[in-house]
């Protein structure tokens, strides 16, 4: 296969597109990125999760634009996945199953051993890592925590875990548009620290500590609109103090504040305060002092694959 791949990401947050090629290095070079927030993933704390209405809808069109985007770069194969949102929902078969009567494309449903695994791929796809042997991967969604450790670049651990920002914010935040409590803070970080325990994810602050996902980068693009740069201008690594003191301001405010906050997507400001609240215990209970941010995720990964069996 000589020409791109798209990879379609469906999330619990949101849906995004990666169209990509192969470099003559090797590498997996990105020639279109884009993201669309639906958050799909109402009611994912529930005890029979299911999809709703509107939130399918949302995804269904949002489905239908990304699809029209890899069209319009000629991609070769177009490669559609769901995660936690979907993998979770007692509906998540009908959902797939109107996205192929309406697109013609079937979803593939990642398990979390291989929606982990896969975000490492992507992870050693990033040029900014290649010097980087041992370290941590921690990618948090709506509806999940992947968690990986890598050893001489090599998956040495992997979890999956119920932790994703929607998941905790509708399980331990009566009021979200109201600021959070204390009270809510210490439930998540408590929460948060005793999965990882309880699955024997063993944590040292020797390694460094990747972050992936929505979280980290829009901690990076906050701090960045704060000295009036974009994203790509800003510096990668975000120090725990940083985020202890990103959250002590904003999480003081009531949403329809925070929805106005310099580099927030309104969408997310609902879940961010639980968001950090999960990474601050991350890094808390693996003694690491700061996250590095990587782009290179889930849809890396998949692009790597696809290529691959070019």
């Amino acid at each position: 296969m000589s020409g791109p791949v798209a990879v379609i990401d469906i999330g619990s947050n949101s849906i995004k597109v990666l169209v990509a090629v192969r470099g003559a290095d090797g590498s997996v070079l990105p020639l279109h990125v884009r993201s669309l927030d639906t958050r799909i993933s109402a009611g994912l704390s529930q005890a029979e999760p299911r999809l709703g209405e509107e939130g399918m809808a949302r995804g269904l069109e949002a489905i239908r634009t990304l699809l029209a985007d890899a069209n319009r770069f000629s991609a070769e194969k177009i490669v559609l996945v769901a995660t936690s949102a979907v993998r979770d929902a007692r509906n998540g078969a009908d959902f797939r199953a109107r996205v192929q009567a309406a697109t013609g494309h079937a979803i593939r449903i990642l398990t979390g051993e291989e929606e982990a695994n896969l975000i490492g791929r992507g992870l050693t796809c990033d040029p900014a890592l290649r010097g980087l042997r041992d370290f941590y991967v921690f990618d948090l969604g709506g509806g999940s925590l992947e968690c990986l450790a890598f050893r001489d670049r090599c998956i040495a651990q992997a979890a999956s875990l119920q932790l994703g920002c929607v998941r905790l914010t509708e399980k331990f935040v009566a009021d979200p548009t109201m600021p959070l409590t204390p009270a809510a803070r210490a439930a998540i970080a408590t929460h948060t620290r005793a999965e990882l325990t309880r699955v024997g994810f063993r944590l040292t602050p020797t390694a460094e500590a990747i972050g992936t996902g929505g979280t980290v980068a829009t901690a990076r693009a906050i701090l960045g609109a704060r000295q009036g740069l974009s994203l790509g201008q800003t510096d990668p690594l975000i120090s725990l103090a940083q985020m202890r003191e990103m959250l002590a301001w904003l999480g003081a405010l009531p949403l329809a504040e925070r929805q106005r906050i310099p580099g927030l997507p309104a969408a997310r400001a609902d879940v961010f305060p639980t968001a950090l609240v999960t990474f601050i215990a991350v890094a808390e209970l693996g003694g690491f002092s700061s996250f590095r941010n990587s782009l290179y995720n889930l849809r890396y990964g998949l692009a790597d694959a696809t290529l691959g069996d070019s």
